[in-house]
């Protein structure tokens, strides 16, 4: 196996707050389906990723396997590890998923092929304007029309179009969702159970055109290490059966095809213990002002009663600035935080006040959110523990 990649291959911008910026345009998720699609004849996109074309290509989408926890688990994952470095046969290279790191926004990005300020999914949940309800994006809720929330269409319909064979492979339950509809249609939506039926299914898929486009998923990585942690050995578990998958699925890629095995975040274990664990809900200063708290532990939108946007931005900096990345929403997004551009659309779906954690530590809820305040692993900040994911390529 030859040397592995570095864990960040070049310095990352900072904002003026010392963020660092994700690598829109030049290494994110959002890149990623355009460049493919670009390679596979789709005139209506560019490629602004450095990758060869290939006349059959798969994406592997892996739910919470940041770059840094593979890293971490070379014998867990002997098959994903020989893909890190570069070889004949593979190579591997970090992308940034964009902020915030959270399973709605990246899959909206990787799908539509946009950044958040584009595609409008600027987190696990945040306020519809329209209605000033807290809407849940993983979860759809309360109900919104799909189509209005994120009108681009999809790569997988642009593909489609074209005339590329596409199609997802994934577990049935996600078939008719209106994250699936918004963020991944286009083509043939095939339903299978276990992972194995997956992996094969997304094999004869690709060779089932002379140029294809396949994208397939698994998320129980991500599962566990919500409930038990990324140290955990539920967690190592699932990491050496997902290992097993991507092998399974490269070993029957059929001719001119390419597989990306990537994902759409990294995970961080936060301690449980109040500085680690700071209760909005038990916290008056945090409280004071606010009408509404958005986001998740480790990437909070926080949107404030008219006319104390200023104070509330002020009171976090003090309370929580020193272990968090504290901005206005006009500095967030002058920062390029949620990409080049912040569409009208969705700007004021962003907080007044948006707060990324740095230290290792979140911002739980314990009464508004007590499935959450209680998980292990979380993630949603632009550490490069959360942020960097997996690029590995086999190609046949």
């Amino acid at each position: 196996m030859a040397g592995l990649a570095p864990a960040w291959p070049e310095p990352e911008p900072l904002d003026p707050l010392g963020a660092p910026v994700p690598r829109y345009g030049r290494g994110s998720l959002s890149d990623l389906l355009p460049t493919i699609a670009a390679g596979l004849g789709v005139r209506e996109l560019s490629a602004t990723m450095e990758l060869a074309p290939a006349d059959r290509a798969c994406v592997f989408l892996i739910d919470g396997l940041g770059w840094e926890q593979l890293r971490a688990h070379p014998e867990e994952a002997p098959f994903l590890t020989s893909l890190l470095g570069t070889s004949l046969n593979g190579t591997g290279r970090p992308l940034t998923t964009g902020f915030p790191a959270t399973t709605a926004t990246s899959l909206a990005s990787v799908g539509t092929g946009l950044p958040p300020g584009a595609h409008g999914l600027p987190g696990y949940t945040c306020e519809d304007p329209a209605t000033g309800a807290l809407m849940n994006q993983l979860r759809w809720y309360p109900w919104t029309d799909p189509y209005v929330w994120q009108p681009h269409p999809t790569v997988f319909q642009l593909a489609d179009a074209a005339g590329v064979h596409t199609c997802q492979v994934s577990a049935p339950d996600f078939e008719h969702t209106p994250l699936t509809k918004v963020a991944l249609s286009g083509g043939t939506f095939h339903g299978r159970l276990s992972g194995e039926e997956r992996m094969d299914l997304a094999a004869a898929q690709l060779a089932a055109g002379d140029r294809s486009l396949v994208y397939t998923y698994y998320s129980e990585v991500d599962g566990k290490g919500h409930r038990y942690g990324v140290d955990s050995d539920a967690w190592r578990g699932q990491l050496m059966y997902v290992d097993r998958l991507a092998q399974r699925l490269a070993e029957q890629l059929p001719p001119r095809s390419a597989l990306y095995v990537t994902a759409d975040h990294g995970m961080i274990d936060i301690p449980f213990d109040p500085e680690s664990r700071v209760d909005f809900d038990e916290d008056w200063e945090l409280r004071a002002g606010v009408r509404l708290l958005g986001g998740e532990g480790r990437a909070r939108h926080v949107y404030a009663h008219h006319g104390a946007a200023a104070d509330v931005l002020a009171v976090w900096r003090e309370v929580v600035g020193d272990r968090m990345w504290v901005a206005s929403r006009d500095e967030a997004i002058a920062a390029g935080w949620f990409g080049p551009r912040v569409d009208d659309r969705v700007r004021a779906r962003i907080g007044d006040v948006v707060a990324a954690a740095h230290a290792d530590m979140v911002i739980i809820a314990t009464e508004r959110e007590p499935r959450e305040s209680e998980m292990v692993g979380m993630h949603g900040s632009m550490t490069p523990v959360e942020q960097l994911v997996p690029l590995l390529e086999v190609r046949t």
